[in-house]
């Protein structure tokens, strides 16, 4: 790959777009204290195509949350420029997007996963809230089908709960996906590599003040814990870690994922989901897991560059 200047794609329509900008500033501030050419640039759907080309950048540093960046739009796009990136190719962008697809590959490939069922937004009647209730004991998860940063998502403990939970997710997505909910520690790990050399980072435990990890506990300083190493047996910690592994190579991912997980009150682990494009805020998960592995948040987009085929310019 041809050295030179590296572009910082952020932003965007998404619901998830300030997150994504901060993740953005946070890796364009942490490369340019490590020498790199690097500059960010806001998404501009129907602009982008020409906009990456006259930049004459040597890669993109994909910082997009939620839609064209986690989906595989961005990646497409790219693809047909012959312009590089990092994180996952198109395939994997849009499996760990859709949490119903992702789900459909976990359990193809023996991966432990909450039972779920998905509803359509054509099924949204009356009916649906006592056909949940019959089906799942409460509480239950409800989840927009193509979010992220918990938006579109609820625990609804109570069945006057359902009908609301169930419209605010179908304002997201035309599928919404109706999980068990597993009553334990909620743990991340994040993954490095390819489907050939995977490296599982050190298991985090989350704990919020407000007892869920929703959009506020994630974004806000103060409102969630990271602990790591999660407070978990080692035989325990190994077999999450083989699991976030397994789901990562399942769903085709590379460069940099974090699988979010659920242990289970008998210690059984359950991958909820895998996230192809993590946070890189100060608050995020990823960083925290790196540090306690000894690699600081500059040689981490380092790396991550580096996976995808970019290598700094000796001076």
């Amino acid at each position: 790959m041809k050295q030179g200047k590296i572009v910082v794609v952020m932003g965007g329509p998404s619901s998830e777009a300030e997150v994504s900008r901060r993740t953005g500033a946070a890796i364009v501030s942490a490369l340019e204290s490590k020498g790199y050419a690097v500059e960010g640039m806001e998404l501009d759907p129907p602009h982008f195509a020409e906009a990456i080309r006259k930049s004459d950048c040597a890669i993109v540093f994909n910082a997009l949350h939620g839609r064209y960046g986690e989906d595989g739009v961005l990646q497409g796009t790219l693809d047909m420029l012959g312009i590089p990136y990092t994180g996952s190719g198109v395939l994997a962008a849009a499996v760990t997007m859709d949490k119903v697809m992702s789900k459909r590959v976990f359990l193809g490939a023996g991966i432990s996963t909450p039972r779920s069922e998905t509803f359509h937004r054509f099924e949204f009647d009356a009916e649906l809230p006592s056909r949940i209730r019959k089906a799942f004991s409460l509480p239950v998860v409800i989840k927009a089908s193509s979010q992220g940063s918990s938006i579109g998502v609820a625990i609804v403990e109570r069945e006057e709960e359902l009908e609301a939970a169930l419209k605010d997710a179908f304002r997201y997505d035309e599928e919404v996906l109706v999980e068990e909910f597993i009553r334990g520690k909620e743990l991340t790990v994040a993954v490095w590599g390819d489907a050939r050399e995977a490296q599982a980072f050190p298991v985090i435990e989350i704990t919020t003040v407000s007892g869920r990890y929703d959009y506020a506990s994630k974004y806000t300083k103060g409102a969630s814990t990271h602990i790591i190493p999660a407070r978990i047996p080692l035989d325990v910690t190994e077999r999450v870690q083989q699991l976030a592994v397994d789901a990562f190579r399942a769903c085709g991912c590379r460069g940099v994922a974090r699988a979010d997980m659920m242990l289970g009150e008998d210690m059984t682990p359950y991958v909820i989901e895998i996230n192809s494009m993590p946070g890189m805020t100060e608050t995020s998960l990823v960083p925290d897991a790196g540090r306690a592995m000894g690699v600081e948040f500059p040689e981490l987009c380092e790396k991550i560059l580096e996976m995808a085929g970019y290598k700094k310019q000796q001076d």
